[in-house]
């Protein structure tokens, strides 16, 4: 990402990350000056905004320079216009905030001091020829890109921007002390207890997640009764289930009757059964019409939504027989993103997926590329249980089989996640 700043003319908003721009080679009137070693800040408002270039020169020399002679940025090159660099600071004042030396690697912590996690980058962004910092980057997808290894995390995370983006923004962050001090390692970044009630349910339940359960229940505690309904919502069900353990009877009746039965059902479907009957007992009449059929849908045989329009090779055709008939076996399938290797019983052997066949060896056997391990649901699997599964390892099918591992049919991703409730609406 590069930006240039021309007079007062507004310019697209860019974005960067530190990690991406550290290091980058300083030029004056054509010639290299120096490297990108730091950036300065000043926290203005609700976004901090940089003042200074901290340049490290030849032969252990370094200089301070002023954002305003910045003419262009870019991860290739920044370009500074000034007369001499003679005339700034050697180094930063002693108060001075740095951003590699006092945020990176920093813990961000909880509302008692505890870890949740490091900050790993800070993501910058330029509008109106201004530089603010706009986050702090939590993600391993965050400590790849700052080891250099953007492409691996790419290919790792397959650009899922839901995976990348685990940044929290700065106006989370509580201000830094006034005398910082360089080299000193000693600030520690808290998200603000008031900030919580502004945040997305979605980015509550993560910062929920992160924490330990005593901690975790202070905190939902702390949240207004919608937030809070919300947020029980986009929780783990693993930790939904411990949280809701923890907290009063009362008090989580009193959230599940402000979700709609669908997302109520969801919730108490990964409760014990007598927890969930005792909740169920305290919600609002109406509200327990509704839920209650809903949770007994979710019993009901996974084989009432399997479809047997999927694709079956055999564990002896090569790729290149399979990829030339695929177009042909394919059409008018409901599952055409896994092949589903079977014996002349139709006993499962293996899976192979889509990108893996095109991907193996033209004379390949499918025996040898398939994976052996599959998981699978079986005959008597419910509805809820098939949730639970696609949840746990986020498949777009999972086949159904019987008690002699004979395939009968495969559910999809969208069947159960996604279509679950609708019939019930």
């Amino acid at each position: 990402m590069n930006g240039t700043m021309n007079g007062n003319k507004i310019q697209p908003e860019q974005t960067y990350f530190l990690s991406e721009i550290l290091g980058t080679k300083v030029f004056l009137k054509g010639k290299k000056v120096g490297k990108l070693s730091d950036l300065v800040i000043r926290e203005n408002g609700t976004l901090p905004i940089v003042t200074h270039l901290f340049i490290s020169r030849p032969f252990g020399e370094s200089s301070l320079i002023s954002w305003d002679c910045v003419r262009s940025i870019s991860d290739k090159a920044i370009e500074i216009e000034l007369d001499s660099l003679d005339n700034f600071p050697k180094e930063p004042d002693e108060g001075a905030i740095l951003l590699k030396d006092n945020i990176l690697d920093k813990k961000a912590l909880d509302l008692e001091g505890r870890e949740v996690e490091v900050v790993y980058d800070v993501k910058l962004v330029m509008r109106n020829h201004k530089l603010y910092v706009s986050d702090v980057d939590l993600s391993r997808y965050g400590l790849l890109r700052r080891m250099g290894l953007k492409g691996l995390a790419n290919i790792i995370y397959r650009l899922a921007e839901s995976i990348q983006e685990q940044t929290i923004s700065w106006s989370y962050i509580e201000p830094l002390p006034a005398h910082i001090g360089r080299f000193k390692g000693d600030v520690q970044l808290k998200v603000l207890k008031e900030a919580l009630s502004d945040m997305h349910p979605v980015d509550v339940a993560d910062i929920l997640e992160e924490l330990d359960h005593n901690q975790r229940v202070r905190i939902f505690e702390e949240l207004e009764p919608e937030h809070a309904s919300d947020t029980l919502e986009e929780i783990d069900p693993s930790i939904q289930r411990d949280l809701v353990g923890s907290l009063k009877v009362e008090k989580v009746a009193q959230l599940i009757d402000d979700m709609t039965p669908a997302q109520a059902a969801d919730v108490l479907a990964v409760l014990p059964a007598a927890d969930a009957k005792e909740i169920l007992e305290l919600l609002d009449e109406d509200n327990r019409q509704k839920i209650q059929p809903i949770l007994e849908k979710q019993e009901e045989n996974l084989l009432d939504l399997a479809t047997v329009e999927f694709l079956k090779f055999p564990p002896e055709a090569t790729v290149e027989e399979v990829q030339e008939n695929y177009r042909t076996a394919a059409k008018g399938k409901d599952v055409i993103m896994y092949l589903y290797i079977v014996d002349s019983q139709d006993h499962l052997l293996g899976i192979v997926d889509i990108k893996e066949l095109l991907q193996a060896a033209d004379k390949a056997r499918l025996k040898d590329i398939m994976t052996e391990n599959v998981i699978s649901l079986s005959t008597e699997s419910t509805l809820r249980e098939a949730a639970e599964m696609f949840t746990r390892y986020g498949f777009r099918a999972i086949p159904i089989t019987d008690e002699e591992d004979r395939i009968r049919g495969v559910v999809t991703y969208s069947d159960v996640m996604l279509l679950k409730h609708r019939f019930l609406e």
